[in-house]
């Protein structure tokens, strides 16, 4: 995924009203963005961080900015924009990277599915041995440290809806599937994933029964910059905190 145009950069000032930004900009002046993430970005946010913006010419946007990618002080880049994440894991797919998911034919966006009125990020069909292949994609940017490693925790606030979508990938599994979850990691300090326990115990808690009931779960990390985001390697997924 390569940033086009290329992306400008300026110092953040701050976040508020979850989708807002202000922004100083090189020559002193500030400009408010949008900010594309839902979630707390907690520990993702600092004033004084660097921040890198891509511009739409859609003349019927109230803010013509959009927050991409943050730089911290410490130098860690973090996908800010989590709509990236599902074209990611589907370049991902389509490239061999994840190598547990190929040998599909089709593979479709946005498809209803589940007992709980869902739909599921990629649906994988057409496999000559392997049934149809439910994805469902969740973007990681919480990072703490933990002695010497860095730690990823998804959710970074109570998710409702992710532990609705770990209920869905059971059905899939149960009804002979496959179900997958892809942790799509955009913190380039993270080095393994971990269910936030200290912030949604029920989310961790249903993690651990999909796991048992046949759930794939599996992170891939992102090789980040101001010139492009991609995915390049699989990472621990575990349940056990690190000493």
């Amino acid at each position: 995924m390569i940033f086009s145009p290329p992306l400008a950069s300026a110092l953040l000032i701050q976040r508020y009203k979850r989708f807002l930004a202000d922004i100083a900009l090189p020559d002193g002046s500030v400009k408010t963005i949008h900010c594309p993430n839902t979630g707390s970005m907690k520990n993702c946010a600092a004033a004084g961080d660097r921040v890198w913006y891509s511009t739409s010419e859609n003349p019927k946007r109230k803010y013509a900015h959009t927050w991409e990618l943050n730089e911290t002080q410490a130098g860690h880049f973090i996908g800010v924009n989590t709509h990236r994440a599902n074209a990611l894991v589907k370049a991902a797919v389509e490239t061999g990277v994840i190598d547990s998911l190929q040998g599909y034919g089709t593979i479709t966006s946005e498809v209803k599915y589940g007992q709980e009125n869902s739909r599921i990020d990629l649906l994988l069909t057409q496999h000559q041995k392997l049934p149809p292949c439910y994805v469902e994609v969740k973007s990681v940017t919480l990072c703490e440290p933990r002695g010497d490693n860095y730690i990823g925790y998804f959710p970074d606030s109570v998710s409702v809806r992710g532990t609705k979508h770990l209920r869905e990938l059971m059905q899939v599994v149960e009804q002979g599937e496959r179900g997958v979850l892809v942790f799509c990691v955009q913190h380039s300090a993270i080095e393994v994933v971990r269910p936030a326990l200290h912030i949604d115990p029920m989310y961790t808690a249903t993690l651990a029964l999909a796991m048992a009931a046949g759930v794939e779960v599996m992170a891939y990390r992102a090789d980040l910059s101001a010139t492009g985001i991609r995915l390049v390697e699989s990472i621990p997924v575990s349940l056990v905190e690190l000493e």
